[in-house]
C-alpha cells in the first residue's frame, strides 16, 4: 500500500523521487556554477572566433564560419553526450563535454599560432561541444525535480548562462595580455581563459554531481516500478519522438523558435550597419537581445510551473510573432529593430524553457537522455539552417522580408499550440462531465439520486 501511494505521489509531482529535496538543491547549485564557467567559453567563442577566422584565413568572408562550425559541433556532440549520460550518468557526460571543449580551445590557439585555417575549423567544431554541454545541463536540472518545480529548476540553470556569456566577450583585452606573456597571437589569448574555464567546469561536474542525478532517478524508478510495468527496451531518441506526440510537439517548438531567433539575430548587425548605425547602437541592441534571452528565464519557468508548459509555449510564440512582425513593419527604425530583438530574446526564452520542461515530463525517465539528445541535435541543425538561409534572404528580400518569412513557421507552431490547448480543455470538460464533477445548469432537471450502496 505504501509503495503504491509513493508511486502515485511521484506521478502527480507531490513527491521528489527518493529525495527530500536536498540533493536536488545541491544539483542546481553545481549546475549553476558550471554553467557560469561554461558560458565564459561560449562567449569567447562567439566574440573571438569570427575575428580569428578572418585573420587565419586572410579574408573576412570566412568570419561567419566560426558560428557555423561551432553550431555544427554542438549538433554533432548532442546525441553522443546524451548516450553517454544514459549509460554513465550526467556527471561523466557533462564533464566529458567540457573537456572536449577545452581541447577545442587549445587547438584554436595552436591553429592561430600556425595560421592554419582548416585546423581552426576543427577546433571550432570541438568548441561546439561546450554549447552542447550547456544545453544538456538544463535537462540535468529536471532529473530529480518534481512536476511542480521542473520549469523553475531548468530556468535557473538557463539564467546562469547569462553571467558567463556576458563575461566571455569582455576577455579580449585581458586575453591580449595573456597572449603577450605566453608568446601566442593576440586574438588567441582569450581562448586560454576558455580552456581554463572548461577544465574548471569539468572538475565541478565531476566532484559536485555525486550521486549522479540521472542515475539516482533511474534507480528510484526501477525500485518503485513493478516488474510488469518495466520500461521498454532501449530506443533511439527519434524513434521515441515518433510515437510520443507531446515530446514531438516540444522538439518542433524548440527547433522553430531557435531557427527564427538565430536567422533574425544573425542578420541584425549587418542590417543596422548598412543603414548607418554606429557600433555602439549595434552593441547595445545585441546586448539587450542577449539579456532578453536569459535574464527573465526564471520568470518563464515560474509561468510554466504555475500555468502549464503549453501555456508557457503559447506566451513565447506570441512574443516571437510580435517580434518578427515588428521587424517586418519597422525595419527602417533603429528603435523598432531594437524592440524586436528584445522581444525576440524574450520569446526564445519562454519557448525554450517551457518546451524543455514539457519534453522532460513527456517521456519516461529511462527515455529522457536519448530524447533530449535528439532535441538538441534538431535544435542546433535548425539554428544552422536558419543562419545559413538568413543571408540570402536578407540580400533578396531585405530585413523586413526576412522577418516576414521567419514569422511563417512561428505562426504554424502558434496555431498548433492553440489546437493542443483547445483539445486539452475539451478532454478535461468531457472527463469532468463523465465523472459528475460539473454540476447541471440551473435550468436542467436534476438527475435522479443514486441508491446508496449496501455496506
Amino acid at each position: 500500500m505504501h509503495r503504491h501511494r509513493d508511486r502515485q505521489q511521484e506521478q502527480d509531482g507531490s513527491r521528489q523521487p527518493g529525495q527530500d529535496g536536498s540533493q536536488q538543491r545541491r544539483v542546481i547549485r553545481v549546475l549553476v556554477v558550471a554553467q557560469i564557467l561554461g558560458g565564459v567559453g561560449a562567449g569567447a567563442t562567439l566574440s573571438l572566433g569570427a575575428l580569428l577566422a578572418a585573420e587565419t584565413s586572410g579574408s573576412s568572408a570566412w568570419s561567419g564560419m566560426a558560428a557555423t562550425m561551432a553550431t555544427l559541433g554542438a549538433a554533432a556532440a548532442a546525441v553522443p553526450l546524451a548516450t553517454l549520460a544514459q549509460r554513465r550518468g550526467r556527471r561523466i557526460s557533462l564533464a566529458t563535454g567540457s573537456l572536449i571543449s577545452c581541447c577545442g580551445a587549445l587547438l584554436a590557439i595552436t591553429a592561430a599560432s600556425l595560421s592554419l585555417f582548416p585546423l581552426l575549423l576543427v577546433a571550432l567544431v570541438l568548441l561546439g561541444a561546450g554549447a552542447a554541454t550547456g544545453l544538456q545541463a538544463r535537462f540535468a536540472a529536471t532529473d530529480l525535480a518534481t512536476q511542480s518545480t521542473r520549469g523553475r529548476s531548468l530556468a535557473v540553470v538557463v539564467w546562469s548562462t547569462t553571467i558567463g556569456a556576458v563575461l566571455g566577450p569582455n576577455l579580449f583585452e585581458p586575453g591580449q595580455v595573456v597572449a603577450g606573456v605566453l608568446g601566442i597571437p593576440p586574438l588567441s589569448g582569450g581562448f586560454v581563459f576558455t580552456a581554463a574555464a572548461q577544465v574548471a567546469a569539468a572538475i565541478v561536474y565531476s566532484l559536485g554531481l555525486r550521486p549522479d542525478p540521472l542515475l539516482t532517478a533511474l534507480r528510484h524508478q526501477a525500485a518503485d516500478r513493478p516488474a510488469e510495468d518495466a520500461a521498454p527496451g532501449k530506443q533511439r531518441g527519434l524513434a521515441i519522438l515518433a510515437r510520443n506526440p507531446g515530446a514531438r510537439f516540444a522538439v518542433v517548438t524548440i527547433a522553430v523558435s531557435h531557427a527564427a531567433m538565430v536567422s533574425v539575430m544573425a542578420m541584425t548587425p549587418v542590417h543596422l550597419h548598412d543603414h548607418g548605425a554606429g557600433l555602439s547602437v549595434i552593441g547595445l541592441t545585441i546586448s539587450l537581445h542577449v539579456a532578453g534571452m536569459y535574464a527573465l528565464s526564471p520568470v518563464f519557468g515560474w509561468i510554466a510551473d504555475r500555468a502549464g508548459t503549453t501555456q508557457g509555449i503559447l506566451c513565447g510564440q506570441v512574443l516571437l510573432l510580435v517580434a518578427l512582425l515588428t521587424a517586418w513593419r519597422g525595419s527602417e527604425s533603429e528603435a523598432a529593430v531594437t524592440a524586436s530583438l528584445i522581444l525576440l530574446g524574450l520569446g526564445w526564452s519562454a519557448c525554450i524553457v517551457s518546451a524543455s520542461a514539457l519534453l522532460a515530463g513527456a517521456v519516461d525517465v529511462s527515455e529522457r537522455a536519448p530524447v533530449q539528445g535528439s532535441s538538441d541535435l534538431v535544435m542546433n541543425l535548425a539554428g544552422a539552417l536558419g543562419g545559413a538561409l538568413a543571408g540570402p534572404a536578407l540580400v533578396l528580400l531585405g530585413y523586413s522580408g526576412l522577418g516576414a518569412i521567419a514569422a511563417v513557421p512561428v505562426a504554424v507552431v502558434l496555431a498548433w499550440t492553440l489546437t493542443r490547448l483547445s483539445a486539452a480543455r475539451t478532454r478535461t470538460t468531457i472527463g469532468a462531465r463523465t465523472s459528475g464533477v460539473i454540476a447541471p445548469s440551473p435550468s436542467s432537471p436534476s438527475p435522479p439520486a443514486s441508491p446508496r450502496p449496501s455496506e
